[in-house]
């Protein structure tokens, strides 16, 4: 199978890991995983068909390599994956704890993947679950219906289905998925509208509430002002960092308001060099509705 390259030079710094790890779905994701060399491997179902994309870096130019139908659609959209179209500068600290923030993590560029629908299903497995669980249950579904990423990638690798695809899954596969009725539902509801084309209206769909928006918006969009309202952890993460005792969503929103507009990438900032609050009490257990 042929190969397409481009070569790109962002406008200044870029921690590619940084900006791109949020699209993996755990470490056995089929769809991204990391090379030994450093490099970034990611399979996609573009609007022009599956591709891969492997992205590299010298220190100063990055080097982008991508095989399949959607090969030239991944290379073109490559510089927005990685933050192209985003300002970091547009973050203004105003307080002492957001200045270190931002000291410790440089300019966050915020990328976006231009794909809602395998954004938006990772996003409906997450709800009100711990991340194992659905990481198992997404690896189990793009094992089974992901066909093989093209070019030269482990035979685990596989590019999720294509949105009609979903409805096709019968229900005794989503139970071994380990996906209960209703977040199945969810997403076979979701089927139905051309989200690609009405990412605004998401939370029109059955199911999809602010926090599915925001972690779908987040990723596709690049949407830097994305609040993940209700994220069992975020809040208490979010007070801890800012005000040094966990606070709900109402005081996360509280705090967060003085950056409107950029309250996402202070979000990820926190999340990546932020100061995790003490934990208490149980806490959230892996389910498992299967049975074999």
């Amino acid at each position: 199978m042929s190969e397409s390259v481009r070569r790109w030079t962002p406008q200044g710094p870029l921690n590619i890991r940084a900006t791109v790890g949020l699209h993996r779905r755990g470490s056995g994701d089929p769809a991204f995983t990391y090379g030994r060399d450093g490099s970034v491997w990611r399979a996609v179902y573009t609007p022009d068909g599956p591709g891969t994309l492997t992205i590299a870096s010298d220190g100063t130019t990055i080097t982008g390599r991508a095989w399949g139908p959607g090969a030239a659609w991944l290379l073109d959209q490559m510089p927005d994956f990685l933050g192209a179209h985003d300002d970091p500068q547009q973050l203004e600290p105003r307080d002492p704890v957001v200045e270190r923030l931002l000291q410790r993590s440089g300019p966050l560029r915020i990328g976006r993947t231009d794909r809602v629908w395998e954004a938006l299903v990772p996003a409906i497995l997450e709800q009100k679950v711990v991340g194992k669980e659905a990481w198992r249950a997404w690896r189990y579904l793009l094992r089974r219906y992901g066909e093989r990423a093209p070019g030269p990638v482990p035979d685990t690798m596989r590019v999720p289905p294509p949105q009609a695809s979903w409805t096709q899954i019968p229900s005794w596969e989503w139970h071994r998925s380990g996906i209960e009725p209703v977040r199945m539902r969810t997403i076979r509801g979701a089927t139905a509208m051309d989200v690609e084309r009405h990412s605004d209206r998401l939370r029109l769909l059955r199911g999809v509430g602010r926090w599915t928006e925001a972690e779908t918006r987040a990723r596709a969009l690049g949407d830097a002002d994305a609040v993940p309202v209700g994220d069992y952890h975020i809040p208490s993460l979010v007070g801890q960092t800012l005000v040094g005792a966990p606070v709900d969503d109402a005081g996360m929103l509280e705090l967060l308001e003085p950056y409107a507009g950029q309250r996402y990438r202070l979000i990820k900032m926190i999340e990546l060099y932020g100061e995790w609050p003490e934990r208490h009490g149980a806490r959230m257990s892996v389910r498992d509705y299967r049975s074999f």
